[in-house]
């Protein structure tokens, strides 16, 4: 039967309490490898898992929305008051942003080659309407466009409200029609123009 093992760094054999340290320094020692190993383990799987996230999702600017379908909206429009809406021919490089009743008013968006250019019909609008639309001013004279006579609106850049600076409005039938926007008077006489033909309409088809 064999003897207690001799140490060789101490030259007899281990007492108990000695081997007991030696065990527990060597389990102290392991535990704590392994941590590491695990916190390595983790943080490599992290950097694996954002790199998968940067890698895969699209940079860039977001894709520009299509643009308003403007016949087909008005058509829309139409079917919910029972009454024509306006549908402006203007250039095909204006872009129109949106199409659509709110509350009582129907209102085309473009946007031109700078600024924004917005038609809108007051539908059975009162005398103040496109005053309080933008913003409580009232006309500064008139101008003729096509045959027709607007009031024009020519708004001090101390005081314009939602970025209008210029606006026209006349009245159509019972409606109101108002051309308003971060614009200028040549820009707003070519959206005037785009409806001239239907406020001819809608003046004569009103009793």
């Amino acid at each position: 039967m064999a003897g207690p093992r001799i140490v060789a760094e101490l030259g007899r054999p281990e007492t108990p309490q000695e081997t007991a340290d030696r065990k527990a320094a060597s389990s102290a020692r392991y535990r704590s490898s392994k941590t590491f190993r695990n916190l390595v383990a983790a943080l490599l799987i992290t950097i694996a898992v954002v790199a998968v996230v940067y890698l895969g999702v699209p940079r860039g600017s977001l894709a520009e929305p299509e643009p308003a379908d403007v016949p087909a909206a008005a058509a829309a429009a139409e079917a919910s008051v029972g009454r024509p809406v306006l549908v402006p021919e203007v250039p095909e490089d204006w872009r129109a942003n949106s199409a659509r009743l709110e509350g009582g008013m129907w209102r085309v968006v473009y946007a031109p080659a700078s600024g924004f250019v917005r038609v809108a019909q007051g539908l059975d609008a009162p005398d103040d309407w496109a005053s309080r639309e933008i913003g409580g001013y009232a006309p500064t004279g008139t101008v003729t466009i096509d045959g027709i006579t607007w009031d024009e609106y020519r708004i001090p850049s101390a005081g314009r409200t939602d970025s209008i600076s210029y606006a026209l409005s006349t009245p159509a039938g019972t409606d109101t029609v108002l051309v308003y926007g971060a614009t200028d008077a040549a820009t707003a006489a070519i959206a005037a123009e785009g409806v001239t033909d239907q406020i001819r309409t809608l003046r004569e088809e009103t009793p």
